[in-house]
């Protein structure tokens, strides 16, 4: 090894002790168990159905619950006990309006909670357990969770909860048990895709996302429309006010980002006054909180947003005729005299044919008011720091894909074509395809945001337009997006979108083979784990496909799907024995019981410590350093310190 790294590395490892110790502390950690990964897709905005997720772990939390105490607890205290660990600052206030608060309680409730924490604790390091209990409660928990088996636990136990009784800081105290049970027990998290639109705190999901300790985020063809608009991209801040609109959803924008959307109100009031905007009227799922907008306007506003939104997206599909998209630009094809469209040699008559903004000769065109009304919405966008915060922690923790401990994570698909090769894509001159295309798309992405100006920055912006809409998108993974179809014509055969041939293939283990060794993973025992497309489980689909090598995990955790999945999203749970599905139920505000049906789809053939994961292997270079370290030292190569 070179002496110069060698050198580096005995800085911190100055002796022959430090470093013996080292790798056996390591060693150490490698031999345990490895920690439980929970995979979640397609929140799309729903932020209190996903926080209870990610509170219970998926119903995790509530087994380790059951295994504990089901012999001694009645399953009404067990359910209470849950409700407690999941929300501790609600629990208090029910508690407290209830004068149901004792000191006999909380010795109870203490008790209970250190027992379930010993359980979710007990597979990893002291040292690691440490570093997730709350610095201030750091002792304590830790001597709680560390009696040696020569003391009475149950006298150690009481004597230390009557002390923390007579000190007061009993409350304080079970809310730091209830953040640790929690935190041990969700190991790493696994986004894959969709945090936002459609539901209506996408904001409130990422700051829970910001605080999590392991986490890696796939984009979504949701997100890449997020973060093209923070990036500056007109025609993309535009689909994201315009979805907003169509569920009502003004409280992400408005209290979540501070995005002013006033001057729209003001534009769509004037020039859309005598208009219905029947067409337009919001879908709503739920209840703006902080900034109710009569629905009228809603529907005026949304239309106003579509118009120019279309005229953005005709821009950019002339700007590049490479994309091969020119009969996607409908909008421009309207004879507005006629209120008529050809597509596919036949005319169909526009559903609404009042376009006060728009010139038959250049329809393409924005008008002056909307041009500087998208002047200002756009700059909103990019001057809004709490958005820039959250685009950076997605650039941060995100990427097109990601593999980790031999699965193969992304969001929609590896493009392929209908004869099963892969699809090329063009992009700067120059084709990708499968893993290639994803790695380049990812440094595309990444220039969209960061570059400060120029051709490129400016060609990076654009694409991110394709991402979210186009059919070579890996993203998107259809073959048209029928926005203006579905808008503006009743003909519901226009409207289908047709899925890329990746999903029709992907079903054959085979086929999945072949991407996950592309991927450089074991084809035999590998997984791919997608999300976008809802899995119909009442229509008897299974979200377990190609023999067990592909989970598509889009359960439905948007309301927009649950009538389409007839369940309410999934988990899929990775831990050191097998991996499981969590089928959820839909989440309603207010209801004790969420817990959810957990099935086990694959039986590890043993079970899996640290040392079979990445992390695993990563540690086993270290040692390996490490004991060169050594040799170098008994040598005389490197002197000690």
């Amino acid at each position: 090894m070179d002496k110069k790294y060698l050198e580096l590395l005995a800085k911190e490892f100055p002796n022959i002790d430090r470093a013996a110790s080292e790798i056996v502390n390591l060693s150490a950690i490698r031999s345990l168990p490895k920690g439980t990964e929970y995979f979640f897709s397609d929140m799309h905005g729903e932020y209190e159905a996903f926080l209870h997720m990610l509170r219970s772990a998926s119903g995790v939390i509530r087994n380790k619950i059951d295994l504990t105490l089901g012999k001694t607890v009645s399953s009404s205290e067990r359910e209470a006990l849950a409700a407690l660990i999941y929300y501790p600052e609600k629990e208090f206030k029910r508690l407290t309006k209830a004068n149901a608060l004792s000191d006999e309680w909380r010795r109870l409730t203490i008790y209970r909670l250190i027992l379930v924490c010993e359980t979710v604790s007990a597979k990893y390091t002291r040292s690691r357990v440490r570093k997730r209990i709350p610095a201030d409660m750091v002792y304590i928990l830790d001597e709680l969770l560390n009696v040696t088996d020569d003391v009475n636990k149950e006298y150690y136990y009481d004597e230390i909860i009557s002390t923390v009784l007579d000190t007061g800081i009993a409350d304080h105290f079970i809310r730091s048990i209830c953040r640790l049970i929690r935190a041990l027990t969700i190991d790493c998290l696994h986004i894959i895709g969709d945090i936002f639109d459609r539901g209506p705190r996408a904001d409130i999901i990422m700051d829970e996302l910001m605080k999590m300790h392991d986490i890696d985020i796939q984009w979504g063809n949701h997100d890449i429309s997020w973060m093209g608009a923070a990036a500056g991209n007109a025609a993309l801040a535009a689909n994201v006010i315009r979805i907003s609109m169509r569920y009502n959803n003004f409280d992400v924008l408005e209290d979540g980002y501070g995005l002013n959307l006033r001057a729209l109100a003001v534009f769509a009031a004037d020039i859309y006054k005598d208009d219905p905007c029947t067409l337009f009227m919001p879908h709503t799922l739920d209840d703006n909180i902080y900034d109710p907008v009569d629905t009228e306007l809603v529907a005026r506003m949304h239309k106003a947003i579509t118009v120019i939104q279309l005229k953005l997206e005709g821009q950019l599909i002339a700007r590049h005729p490479e994309w091969g998209m020119a009969e996607r630009d409908i909008f421009g094809q309207v004879d507005f005299g006629k209120g008529t469209v050809v597509i596919g040699g036949r005319e169909h008559k526009l559903l609404d044919t009042s376009f006060p903004t728009v010139d038959p000769a250049d329809p393409l065109r924005l008008s002056p008011e909307e041009e500087e009304l998208m002047n200002v919405l756009t700059n909103s966008f990019m001057h809004s720091e709490k958005l820039a915060a959250h685009i950076r922690f997605l650039y941060s923790k995100g990427s097109m894909y990601k593999c980790i401990n031999g699965n193969l994570l992304f969001h929609g698909c590896i493009p392929m074509n209908e004869d099963g090769s892969w699809k090329q894509v063009t992009i700067g001159g120059e084709q990708y395809s499968g893993k290639a295309l994803l790695d380049r798309l990812d440094e595309l992405a990444g220039q969209a945001y960061f570059l400060h100006s120029g051709a490129e920055k400016t060609y990076a912006s654009d694409y991110m337009w394709y991402l979210w809409c186009g059919s070579g998108s890996p993203l998107y993974g259809k073959d048209k997006m029928a926005f203006f179809e579905r808008c503006y014509l009743d003909d519901s055969e226009l409207h289908r979108e047709n899925y890329n041939s990746y999903y029709r293939f992907s079903e054959d283990a085979e086929v999945c083979g072949r991407i996950l060794e592309m991927f450089g993973l074991d084809p035999q025992r590998g997984h791919i784990i997608n999300g976008h497309v809802p899995v119909r489980i009442k229509n008897g689909e299974s979200p377990v496909k190609a023999g067990g090598r592909l989970f598509v995990i889009d359960g439905g955790i948007s309301k927009a799907y649950q009538s389409t999945t007839g369940i309410a999203g999934y988990t899929l749970i990775y831990d050191s024995h097998s991996l499981n599905l969590a089928e959820h139920k839909p989440f309603i505000a207010g209801e004790s019981e969420h817990t959810p049906t957990i099935h086990c789809v694959e039986k590890l053939e043993h079970r899996a410590n640290i040392s079979d994961t990445d992390n695993g292997r990563e540690l086993l270079e270290k040692i390996n350093d490490l004991r060169e370290l050594l040799a170098a030292y008994r040598s005389g190569l490197i002197r000690e310190r």
